[in-house]
């Protein structure tokens, strides 16, 4: 391990955090008023919410923008009205009325009407882009979004399913990021063409959240003002967030006073801040896993042997223990600990010996080569290396192609990545959040409608999607718990993901610096209640 990466600053010589003394006589204290956040933010691709779909998007479109429901933090299986008031269910479970509170103003100062609420989802199914399937599996398409979710009134929204739905599924997938609600006038203000504000929103915004987007410059910063109209100011009028992306440089910001909280902090560094009384450190468990995807488009890699020594050779309980013991915890099944259905067995360890047997029964005795795509950024590019030399050891030799994380993520979208490390996080609460992107591709075409992890890496499992939906719309809830629990046995063995961690999201925060609450999900973490003494 590199020093930037795995200790801390050579300048402490030894001594962990720096002295008190030493921060003090390089001190260069944010501004009052101001709240600065060190953090990884290269992933961001755009902050418009019906197509952001990234982990640092999500989190600024959650502060910007606000959803018909939500879930709060202190019980995500929770179901709570943000933007609704009350709603209503007819018999037949397809059609859905909300009325809207009365009060929540877009940053401009109008209202936000039914109307915007409307346009917003329609919107979504109309951009198609890569989020857009949240809203997609209740049967709305470009032909018939406008028919199927509309205003009756300025605060009434009535949406009808293709089929009948059970409502906590419907309102969990509605507090995803894609149902952020824009303002339409504004947006539609700024379109070019019929883009309907696509290209001006993925650097502007038009939300009706506790803050309103300034400025993102990519691969450097994002700076938040708090939106005038909120209906409670939230504690600190700008956020900004540095893109800072050595461990090491976001805690020598935090010791020198011009960083009040540190987000990718090293596990060593983690441990001895939690020994420091001017550091308060918070840890959340998260709805977020890492996974090695294998893309089916190539001929090794959809060998089933060959993808089942992969997952064997791996050795997991080293990557945690001795990269980041802090931060992720060993999970090896799509959905993530907490949900229900989650499946905690681990049967994949560090078996070389039955790796190389199975790449020999595939016909591949002497390897191969294949690339790896990943984030260029601690503790990736640590576990890349890592993987590397696991997979070197069986005979499988990696081109190691680190990147910014974007360019990762949009080479993976695109279905050009032969081996790529990503995370997915959890749209909403519910198992089928996971279960619709790991195990749904039912159209492998390059220009399918409904572009899942599973499409992404082209592995087509059409019998497996249907289970997926059989388990989706399954209304008993220890029944739909085992469906969920066979799936991701099955998933285990055949899949071409060797889902590797699960994330524990750790921020520390100088002393005096208070109220950034952590949630499971990436837009659950809110900064209105951020304030410093």
């Amino acid at each position: 391990m590199t020093t930037t990466r795995r200790s801390l600053l050579a300048a402490s010589a030894g001594a962990g955090l720096l002295a008190p003394g030493a921060a003090r006589r390089a001190a260069a204290q944010s501004p009052a008023g101001v709240i600065v956040i060190a953090k990884q933010i290269v992933d961001i691709i755009s902050l418009d919410p019906g197509e952001c779909f990234e982990y640092s998007g999500s989190e600024i479109c959650g502060n910007v923008y606000q959803k018909l429901f939500t879930t709060p933090n202190s019980n995500p299986a929770e179901l709570a009205g943000e933007l609704v008031e009350r709603w209503d269910v007819a018999e037949d479970r397809r059609t859905f009325t909300f009325t809207l509170r009365d009060g929540p103003k877009f940053s401009s100062g109008r209202p936000v009407t039914a109307e915007d609420a409307a346009w917003s989802l329609g919107r979504a199914v109309i951009l198609n882009k890569a989020s857009a399937f949240i809203i997609n599996q209740f049967g709305y398409t470009r032909d018939n979004v406008a028919e199927m979710i509309r205003a009756t009134g300025p605060r009434t929204l009535v949406m009808r399913t293709a089929e009948p739905t059970a409502p906590s599924f419907l309102l969990y997938c509605l507090s995803a990021t894609v149902g952020g609600v824009v303002e339409k006038a504004e947006a539609l203000s700024h379109a070019q063409g019929d883009d309907l504000g696509n290209n001006w929103l993925k650097q502007n915004s038009a939300g009706s959240g506790p803050y309103r987007l300034r400025a993102w410059r990519a691969s450097e910063s994002v700076t938040l003002d708090a939106n005038p109209h909120a209906l409670v100011a939230p504690r600190t009028p700008r956020i900004i967030l540095r893109h800072i992306p050595d461990p090491s440089a976001q805690l020598l910001g935090l010791q020198r006073g011009d960083i009040d909280i540190a987000r990718n902090l090293s596990s060593d560094q983690i441990t001895q801040a939690r020994g420091d009384t001017r550091y308060t450190v918070t840890t959340q468990r998260k709805a977020s896993l890492m996974h090695l995807a294998m893309n089916q488009k190539n001929a090794n890699l959809a060998k089933p042997e060959v993808r089942q020594a992969i997952k064997l050779a791996i050795d997991y309980d080293g990557i945690q223990k001795n990269i980041v013991p802090n931060l992720f915890a060993v999970h090896q099944a799509f959905l993530p600990e907490g949900f229900a259905g989650a499946l905690t067995d681990k049967p994949f360890h560090h078996q070389t010996e039955e790796a190389k047997r199975l790449l020999a029964q595939a016909g591949l005795a002497a390897g191969f080569e294949v690339s790896l795509d990943y984030a260029s950024v601690a503790p990736v590019s640590d576990i890349a290396e890592a993987i590397q030399a696991n997979l070197a050891e069986i005979g499988i030799r990696l081109r190691m192609l680190p990147a910014e994380n974007r360019q990762v993520l949009t080479k993976m979208r695109a279905r050009q990545h032969e081996l790529s490390i990503n995370r997915w996080g959890s749209d909403y609460f519910d198992p089928n959040s996971n279960a619709e992107t790991y195990a749904v591709n039912s159209d492998n075409s390059d220009n399918a409608r409904n572009r899942t992890t599973a499409w992404y890496s082209s592995w087509y499992i059409p019998e497996m999607s249907a289970r997926v939906e059989a388990a989706r719309v399954e209304t008993d809830a220890a029944k739909r718990a085992q469906m969920y629990l066979d799936l991701q046995k099955e998933h285990q063995q055949t899949s071409p993901f060797a889902i590797l961690l699960q994330e524990s999201e750790v921020a520390v925060s100088r002393a005096g610096v208070s109220g950034f609450e952590m949630g499971p999900m990436n837009d659950r973490h809110r900064y209105n209640a951020i304030a410093k003494a």
